[in-house]
């Protein structure tokens, strides 16, 4: 039975594949009914077996089956014919029957594997519950502290943004005559007259030239690409507010964790480390800075300028302004601010007196950076620059490269800094960006030869054009731009190249005039719809972020190899230490001088514990060996001269009054302040046994020398004491024989002293006497025996008048001269009385010896004023005054010296120990040696092995 009804339904299948109804039919199996394709049909390979009842369900179940349902017997159709109107009914309810299966069956096959594959996806999710401290604490609450709903109503609909979308309009009709132009035949405008086949066989359309229809679709795209990079500006403007309200509710605390330093702080830490550690910037030091080089007036600062976006530079028409390195730390902060790293003031970039006080002090630190008689310095100024929105990282403006040195430079001005660009430029993983000056002659550049020899590959290159608006204008032929743009014009090779415009020339635009200029100047630019440059490769914020992406990548490349290369030092460094100093600590120069400082401070201690029995002996003791001269030549022996007691008396009194008002308050200070320096001198010189170390002898010396010349002692101390002599050499009062016995023995000291150098002084004028020589083999010169009878001459004199005037008189010359003349001696006058003086001088005082013997005894009558007595002892009273005016004095001296002047001296040294402790030079001169040297190399190795590490761990967090 069922092989029947197979067999009825092919003949059915054939009729309808044979049969035309006048209706066209693409494939007559696939326009068969279900029940038929569903029916096993030899010619019909993908049909299965299935039973007939399928035939009765479809019709049951088809939503456009209106009719009582009603059994159809197809068997009974006569050579497969059948109605037509029901056969396409059929047809058509069992195809939308199908359609309505297959969309339920995606619908639910693809809910459910849609939830299984979101299961999966949370399943492999972390639970990051445990993570949220992460997240600052700020974040959380930003909705208590930014009202968001204010800020989605501040941003602009989507009217506002429909309105900022490219014309896809135009769009697409420009690429429709795209089309239409490279597609003969199409309709649109051409570039060759085209006939419509179907029925506008004559209609003649438009010319239109390739150039144009090229021109417009470049326009069109550069509008466009105007458009988005407007709508770009405008969202990261918005973005800059709302990063720069962030953070100044930051700043005002709104949550307490101290926040860390960010990568390029770090980094710029680690640089200025080197920088002190090793000016040269040899071998050692292989980690990326942005070099930029170029020639003088290249626009090398104008460039740093329009990336740090304030003009920080001095300016000059083309005068060199550049005389130093400058490192420039870029880096994102709230505030638009600038600082030194050895300065803490902070220098606001919106306000023009602060941006002027910043240049001036760029300037200044120049020109005190260069020395004398060079134009140019090695030593680097680092500046760190922060603002919304710049771009991280680290940049060295050089000197610009001369060709000729001009009147006013140094010989080798040009020689320096080659040298000093070819140091920079020699480090491996330096980033070099080349300025050139587009308004010049390409042949005129000097520095693209430099950097060629130094990257000859091109590998660490970026190259920049400048002034390209005066290029355009000047140059004839723009290709030629293309070809310096493309690097073809020269030997060198780069990584990008890039066209930027800094502004008109004039020193006083500011930068986002420059900005609207640049972006005016490009929109309108031949060279940009010309195709000669690409849109990335214009404006200076291109360049910034090329040179900022390209900074990042090498600091990632070479920052960890760099570290080891560290590591290796430091450890050789620690073994040669180990080697040298093994009971030694790694005290470097700072640590050394805040010990040598500390030790003499305390060596300025010990001066107070000097007793005053020692100060007193010393004060005394000097003091007299400094006027002792002065008392005998001008007080003593003119008034020993004189005939009674009354008149040596008077003329003591003027004498001593005359020198206390002049001159004895002065000496005084002077031998105590000697004092002082030479008790000061003894401690800090003196050896401490084991404990002395060699190394602080020369910063000592130098720190005694600098606080002794500082030091002045107290003006009014003189006045003081000049009252406290005039008093003690007022009193004549000798109370016991003991004060008596004192002064006699201290006038016997004095003039035994006295009478030792006279006969010294007679000696050498006369010559040695027979037992000399005899013993010693030597004789007289011919002056000396002139000497010697002219004072064997003068000694007869003196034993025929023992009371004898100091003086003689001419006749008493002239006698003595006959006398030597008659014996053969022809003698000059002068001689004469100079020989007189010493002999004369020693008769006295062997005299005034013999008379202090004789006045030992004379205390008596002293108490009783020499009264019925011949003895008179006026000249130890004098003596007595003036060891008693020396006692006193000593005595001020050493009160002044223990209460005042130490203390004084101390602070000075404080002062000048502070003063060679900000002078880096100054302990570098007196903290010398091997010693010194390797504890400052190894200090800096390990801080620059710690800095590394910690910016390659927080390098490695922000990844």
């Amino acid at each position: 039975m069922w092989r029947t009804r197979a067999a009825a339904a092919c003949v059915i299948c054939r009729s309808l594949a044979k049969s035309n109804y006048g209706i066209k039919r693409k494939s007559p199996l696939q326009n068969l009914h279900l029940v038929s394709r569903s029916i096993h049909h030899p010619y019909y390979p993908s049909s299965k077996f299935q039973r007939p009842p399928l035939r009765i369900s479809i019709q049951q179940f088809s939503s456009l089956n209106r009719l009582p349902f009603r059994k159809t017997k197809l068997l009974n159709v006569k050579y497969g014919y059948q109605s037509y109107r029901n056969f396409w009914l059929a047809r058509l309810a069992s195809r939308l029957l199908r359609i309505r299966y297959i969309i339920l069956g995606s619908a639910v096959g693809g809910g459910y594997t849609a939830k299984k594959t979101y299961d999966q996806w949370k399943d492999m999710m972390p639970d990051l519950d445990d993570y949220k401290w992460i997240v600052p604490d700020f974040i959380w609450e930003l909705d208590e502290h930014i009202d968001f709903e204010k800020i989605i109503k501040a941003l602009p609909d989507a009217d506002d943004l429909a309105k900022l979308l490219p014309d896809f309009d135009k769009i697409g009709e420009s690429f429709a005559s795209l089309k239409g132009f490279f597609s003969p035949g199409t309709p649109g405008e051409t570039a060759f007259r085209a006939t419509d086949q179907g029925y506008d066989n004559d209609k003649q359309y438009k010319k239109v030239s390739d150039k144009e229809k090229i021109d417009q679709l470049q326009e069109e795209l550069l509008r466009t690409q105007l458009k988005y990079q407007r709508m770009l500006e405008r969202l990261e403007k918005e973005n800059k507010e709302l990063r720069k309200l962030v953070l100044q509710r930051d700043d005002k605390g709104i949550h307490q964790r101290k926040l860390k330093k960010s990568l390029i702080d770090m980094y710029s830490e680690v640089l200025d480390i080197l920088s002190d550690y090793d000016a040269s910037y040899n071998t050692q030091d292989h980690l990326p800075r942005v070099v930029v080089v170029g020639d003088q007036s290249a626009g090398k600062t104008s460039v740093l300028e329009m990336i740090a976006q304030a003009r920080i530079f001095p300016r000059g028409s083309g005068e060199m302004m550049t005389r130093s390195p400058v490192k420039v730390t870029l880096s994102e902060g709230p505030h638009h601010v600038a600082l030194f790293k050895d300065s803490s003031r902070e220098f606001d970039l919106t306000k023009e007196e602060d941006l002027a006080a910043l240049r001036n002090e760029i300037e200044i630190r120049m020109r005190n950076s260069v020395k004398e008689g060079c134009t140019v310095s090695t030593e680097t100024i680092s500046l760190s620059v922060k603002g919304p929105g710049l771009q991280r990282m680290v940049l060295v403006d050089l000197p610009g490269v001369i060709s000729t040195v001009t009147s006013g430079m140094a010989p080798d001005t040009k020689e320096t800094i080659f040298s000093i660009s070819k140091a920079y430029m020699q480090n491996p993983n330096a980033i070099i960006l080349c300025i050139q000056d587009g308004s010049v002659d390409a042949e005129r550049s000097i520095v693209t030869d430099l950097v060629s020899q130094m990257d000859p590959q091109g590998k660490r290159t970026i190259f920049v054009l400048t002034k390209v608006d005066l290029a355009e204008k000047n140059v004839a032929s723009p290709s030629r731009i293309q070809q310096i743009i493309e690097g073809k014009l020269f030997p060198m090779k780069a990584l990008g190249y890039f066209a930027v415009v800094t502004g008109k020339g004039n020193s006083s635009e500011s930068i986002e005039s420059i900005k609207e200029y640049e972006e005016e100047f490009f929109q309108n630019s031949k060279l940009l719809k010309t195709s000669m440059l690409k849109a990335h490769q214009v404006t200076t914020k291109n360049l910034s972020l090329a040179v900022s992406d390209c900074f990042w990548k090498m600091v990632r490349e070479s920052v960890e190899q760099q570290a080891d290369a560290f590591k290796a030092t430091r450890f050789n460094l620690e073994t040669e230490w180990k080697n040298n100093y093994p009971r030694l600590r790694e005290l470097d120069r700072n640590e050394l001088f805040e010990k040598a400082k500390n030790e003499i401070l305390d060596e300025v201690i010990s001066l107070t514990q000097v007793t005053p029995k020692h100060w007193e002996e010393i004060l005394q003791k000097t003091l007299w060996e400094r006027v002792s001269t002065h008392v005998i030549e001008n007080i003593y022996l003119p008034a020993a001269q004189t005939m009674n007691s009354g008149t040596f008396n008077t003329t003591v009194d003027i004498k001593l009054k005359q020198w206390t008002d002049k001159q004895l308050p002065n000496k005084a200070v002077e031998v105590a302040w000697e004092t002082l320096q030479e008790e000061f001198s003894r401690f800090m010189t003196e050896p401490k046994g084991k404990e002395h170390d060699d190394i602080f002898d020369k910063l000592k010396q130098a720190v005694k020398e600098e606080s002794i010349k500082r030091h002045k002692w107290n003006e009014r101390a003189e006045d003081s004491l000049r009252v406290i002599q005039h008093n003690a050499l007022e009193d004549r009062s000798i109370s016991d024989k003991q004060q008596w016995d004192a002064a006699i023995h201290f006038m016997e000291e004095t003039l035994q002293s006295r009478l030792k150098d006279t006969e010294s002084v007679i000696e050498d004028m006369v010559g040695p006497d027979w037992k000399k020589r005899w013993m010693y083999w030597i004789g007289r010169t011919k002056e000396q025996n002139i000497r010697n009878e002219t004072k064997n001459e003068l000694e007869k004199l003196i034993k025929c008048n023992e009371e004898h005037a100091a003086y003689l008189a001419n006749d008493e010359v002239t006698t003595v001269r006959k006398n030597l003349e008659a014996r053969g001696i022809t003698v000059d006058p002068c001689l004469i009385k100079d020989t007189w003086h010493q002999i004369y001088r020693r008769y006295f005082l062997k005299t005034a010896l013999n008379h202090c013997n004789l006045c030992r005894r004379g205390f008596y009558y002293y108490q009783r004023h020499f009264v019925d007595s011949e003895l008179e002892c006026n000249d130890i009273v004098l003596f007595w005054r003036i060891q008693r005016m020396l006692a006193i004095t000593a005595n001020t001296l050493r009160q002044q010296l223990t209460n005042t002047e130490v203390r004084r001296l101390e602070k000075n040294v404080k002062e000048v120990l502070e003063d060679f402790a900000e002078d880096s030079e100054k302990k570098v001169k007196l903290l010398t040696g091997k010693r010194v040297q390797l504890a400052e190399d190894l200090k800096k190795v390990r801080e620059i092995q710690e800095k590394l590490e910690a910016f390659i761990e927080a390098l490695h967090q922000e990844k």
